[in-house]
């Protein structure tokens, strides 16, 4: 059975090229009938922290990428890890290493100063015929794995394709710190192959760390899993994103009126596509997956059409939901929509407009509460006989039997030929006098959603 995983650090938060490599894991255990499963690597225990692990799992509720196993927490597996070191100590694929601080501080200047590669230099791993130094009282030594001294490790990237690392390149890798607690590289291979993970699917900024844990994974007899390490995402400028100058946190995604199918079917397309298609939900994205089809170079976010796609998925949304996540942010506005127009009808009419969730809210307050129009809108259609104009029209408004769209728009041409005045010279001055904005849909469909009996107090206001 397929298994993949999803496995961040919480020393921060949830950023959007992780949240594409859970999709990618994610799609492809659902694609194959697998199990997905979430690990919280927190070994570093002076980063890591409980709002970042909160952070983590409110992004994978967000995005809705659910899990079938976990969370597993490395902090809760030391004593596995420990019983593995120990195995490796006893098979000789590990060893104590008392080397200071200072020596190794040492060893590296010396390296340097020489023009050389700085890598530990080994004096502690035992090999046949070699004197060890005599170990010091006053040191806990690490624990380091034998890297084999020659050979190649190489395995076929299912992203990447073919990828070989010369042992002579690596050093002997710490897996145990001088308090005991395991090291990253370490716990990784021991989770892996605990929770019987067949395809690692993951950055590739851990290209460099996967011939170490192959190695570790070889000494002891364990399956190799399949690779496959997904580009870097760079901003429009080519350059690696940052929070300081990109909104990378799924929060910040959320907080800018993203819905969450939206960031990732965009995702989705960064790195991965299927021919022209650009607007699909999860289901499809899952049924059309494969790693073959991923791409092996950076891809670069495109805010425009990020924000296209999330205009897309604004417009295929039900205005129930739609209506339920922008509550929020007109509470938070004071607009009152329990009198009024029904929100869904709003919804419905002014949503082909806006290509965010904030921008929604802020094209339905008005339809609840008239807003403060500015003041070059006032001046440039409201000046001279614009407001006595509006006045006649509020009373053949006020004439009409029906409340309807239509029923409006008839009203507008014969009023226009009455006055002498052609449409925009109607339709901006009853924009600003009953919306107080300029930017509407269609005015007489505003018109009747607002209500009569509104309609008419702003205009004779």
């Amino acid at each position: 059975m397929i298994r993949t995983r999803f496995a961040p650090s919480p020393t921060g938060y949830l950023h959007i090229g992780g949240v594409r490599t859970a999709l990618f894991s994610w799609a492809y255990a659902r694609k194959n009938n697998g199990v997905f499963v979430l690990r919280i690597e927190d070994t570093d225990l002076e980063r890591s922290t409980p709002e970042s692990v909160k952070a983590i799992m409110d992004g994978m509720h967000w995005v809705g990428l659910d899990y079938d196993e976990g969370p597993f927490y490395q902090t809760q597996r030391f004593d596995r890890y420990k019983e593995v070191i120990q195995q490796l100590l006893e098979s000789g694929h590990a060893y104590r290493c008392y080397c200071s601080k200072e020596e190794l501080e040492a060893m590296r200047a010396e390296q340097e100063a020489k023009g050389e590669k700085p890598r530990y230099d080994r004096r502690w791993r035992p090999e046949e015929g070699k004197t060890l130094p005599a170990i010091p009282a006053d040191v806990e030594p690490v624990i380091r794995f034998r890297t084999p001294l020659d050979g190649t490790v190489a395995w076929d990237d299912a992203v990447k394709g073919r990828i070989e690392f010369s042992n002579t390149e690596l050093d002997d890798l710490i897996i145990a710190r001088p308090d005991g607690s395991p090291t990253y590289n370490f716990c990784v291979v021991v989770d892996d192959w605990d929770m019987q993970i067949t395809h690692v699917i993951r950055g590739d900024d851990h290209v460099n760390n996967t011939p170490r844990q192959i190695n570790i994974l070889k000494a002891l007899n364990a399956p190799l899993p399949v690779y496959g390490h997904l580009p870097m995402i760079l901003n429009e400028d080519g350059q690696k994103m940052s929070k300081r100058r990109d909104a990378v946190s799924v929060v910040d995604y959320a907080d800018k009126g993203i819905l969450p199918e939206a960031l990732l079917n965009y995702l989705a397309r960064l790195g991965w596509g299927h021919g022209d298609d650009e607007f699909f939900d999860m289901k499809q994205f899952v049924e059309w997956f494969s790693l073959e089809a991923v791409s092996a170079s950076a891809s670069r976010f495109n805010q425009e059409k990020f924000l296209w796609l999330n205009a897309q998925h604004i417009k295929a949304a039900d205005n129930s939901r739609l209506a339920a996540l922008i509550a929020p942010r007109l509470a938070a506005a004071g607009v009152d929509t329990t009198t009024g127009p029904a929100i869904e009808e709003v919804i419905a009419l002014v949503k082909e407009r806006v290509q965010d969730l904030n921008a929604l809210a802020l094209e339905v307050d008005y339809f609840y509460q008239k807003r403060e129009a500015a003041a070059a809108d006032v001046e440039k259609h409201l000046a001279g006989d614009a407001v006595a104009r509006m006045g006649r029209f509020a009373d053949k408004l006020a004439a009409l039997d029906s409340w309807t769209a239509a029923s409006i728009h008839e009203l507008f041409k014969p009023f226009c030929a009455e006055e002498g005045i052609k449409m925009g010279q109607l339709g901006m001055p009853l924009r600003v006098l009953v919306c107080g904005t300029t930017q509407t849909p269609s005015v007489d469909a505003v018109l009747a959603l607002i209500g009569k009996e509104e309609v008419l107090r702003r205009l004779r206001a």
